[in-house]
């Protein structure tokens, strides 16, 4: 019964990750009565808000792309796919979801504050630099990648949870031979916000959050996140970089052992590659013509 409810959860939660891609691309426009009087003020507002439109829809569908061809087996991807094989994946979705999306908004805002450091213009042209070093990174790493990689780093990651996983079996048994048992009989909190508590800031949460936030901190994602910001809406951006997110975790804890052993880590890297180069070219355009 616990099974199908965490299916039913994450069905729902793509569906409305669909929904809100959906939703992104729509341009609202507020209606204008036909007349002359109203038609001639405000044709030049009505083009703005069209053209403000189109250029969160871009945002937020680059920011989107970024994060899915970055992420997809990926070290926070296999982090969350082991991690849900040996817990709830309610809750290793929740942590590494949280974490990232705290990620996603720092980075974000940290973007945006830069073109008050340095004229707009330049904004464009640093994006395209970054794109264009993480597009021809990736293809050196492609290039030098073996046909299993995808094992490989997978086994380096259960290694390396593994030894944090033996860390906290030591802590906790020091802990319980101090006392951890002794609570007061006359402290009675209220079960459901106990429960709340408990698995907000279980160790295995915990664990997940600081797990992911350190494998993303310093990322190829989490850089391009921040010139993303720094030359588009913060807010699109934000919004790209979480559904995109979400999508991958989503993914990842629904089955990304299996995915991660069937996908090519290779082909992946060189199709993020030439996305990268696209966005470099895109940006270089930008800073030199004006939005496309």
């Amino acid at each position: 019964m616990q099974l199908s409810r965490t299916k039913a959860f994450y069905i729902i939660f793509l569906l409305l990750s669909l929904v809100a891609i959906s939703a992104a691309q729509i341009d609202e426009v507020p209606y204008i009565e036909e007349n002359a009087e109203t038609e001639k003020p405000l044709g030049p507002l009505v083009d703005d808000l069209i053209l403000i439109s189109e250029e969160n829809h871009k945002s937020f569908m680059v920011s989107f792309l970024m994060i899915i061809v970055s992420e997809i087996g990926d070290k926070t991807f296999l982090i969350a796919a082991i991690m849900a094989m040996k817990h709830s994946r309610l809750l290793i979705f929740s942590a590494a979801i949280s974490a990232l999306a705290v990620m996603s908004i720092l980075s974000a805002f940290l973007g945006h504050a830069v073109p008050n450091l340095i004229p707009e213009i330049y904004t464009h042209y640093a994006a395209a630099l970054l794109f264009l070093i993480f597009g021809i990174k990736m293809i050196a790493d492609g290039i030098a990648m073996k046909g299993d990689e995808g094992a490989h780093e997978m086994e380096e990651v259960e290694e390396e949870i593994k030894e944090k996983e033996d860390k906290e079996k030591v802590e906790h048994l020091n802990a319980a031979e101090q006392g951890k048992e002794g609570t007061a009989e006359g402290t009675r909190v209220n079960e459901g916000f106990l429960n709340l508590v408990q698995f907000l800031f279980s160790p295995t949460f915990v664990q997940t959050f600081v797990l992911t936030f350190l494998a993303e901190w310093g990322d190829r994602s989490q850089i391009s996140t921040i010139a993303l910001a720094a030359a588009n809406n913060v807010y699109s951006v934000t919004l790209g970089t979480i559904v995109g997110h979400s999508l991958c975790t989503g993914v990842a804890v629904l089955g990304g052992r299996y995915l991660a052993s069937k996908i090519s880590v290779k082909t992946i890297t060189f199709l993020g590659a030439i996305l990268f180069l696209c966005f470099s070219v895109i940006y270089v355009y930008e800073g030199l013509y004006g939005e496309l």
